[in-house]
């Protein structure tokens, strides 16, 4: 492999995985030795890359824009294409024009040739029956999981029934037909599945529960995948 070639490999291989990555897992890879890699990162920080780490510690890739523009195959661009359009029919307005806005971003970051491939893809998606609106909350709710702030809600389940919850949102999943939220129910105690379109009265509060989102989120995928007992929706 030309040397150019293996830089720009080990450049989007620093950008694919979880950093700080060390050098026995960027070499095998880019499929060099390590030794070939430690030449291969001061060449790449001797031409302007933001490269932190040393051997043994493993190395954190910081973006600069003397860095070679990401590259896609065509295959990813259409994937991202798709993706994007998906987020604009399904999104609430916010997110849909941030789904324009980034693919606007990526392609004009792309060679031309590329740049044509986005521009004229493929594959399209259009829905005939058309999802219902995402709600206004969907943002405040958004927000809060960023954040990992709770949110008071009134909410009306299965039944009708309307009770006043705190609840922590944890993650926002985009189903066939509906959105729901996942969260820590502080009246059950427990993982519950609400419904964005059942909510109401969606308030934002100021206690945290920061840092445990991403812990909380990881166990309740683990019930729902039933590993353990999954709970039933609220």
């Amino acid at each position: 492999m030309a040397r150019a070639d293996r830089l720009l490999r080990l450049i989007d291989t620093m950008r694919r995985l979880p950093q700080p990555v060390t050098a026995a897992r960027l070499a095998e890879e880019t499929g060099v030795s390590e030794r070939s890699l430690y030449r291969d990162i001061a060449s790449l920080r001797a031409s302007g890359a933001l490269i932190d780490g040393a051997a043994g510690l493993g190395y954190t890739l910081t973006e600069d824009p003397a860095l070679p523009p990401q590259m896609f195959t065509r295959l990813e661009v259409e994937a991202l294409m798709l993706g994007l359009a998906e987020v604009r029919l399904s999104g609430d307005a916010d997110l849909a024009r941030a789904a324009e806005m980034a693919g606007a971003k990526i392609t004009a970051t792309l060679p031309e040739r590329v740049q044509r491939q986005a521009i004229h893809a493929v594959q399209q998606t259009y829905r005939f029956e058309k999802r219902t609106p995402a709600p206004a909350h969907l943002g405040l709710i958004r927000e809060a999981a960023w954040e990992e702030r709770a949110l008071d809600i009134t909410y009306r389940d299965r039944d009708d029934a309307c009770t006043a919850r705190r609840i922590l949102p944890l993650s926002v999943v985009f189903l066939d037909r509906s959105l729901m939220c996942l969260a820590w129910c502080g009246l059950r105690q427990d993982f519950r599945r609400f419904h964005l379109h059942r909510m109401a009265d969606v308030t934002l509060t100021t206690e945290s529960f920061r840092p445990r989102r991403v812990p909380m989120l990881r166990e309740f995928l683990r019930q729902l995948r039933g590993e353990t007992s999954a709970p039933p929706p609220a």
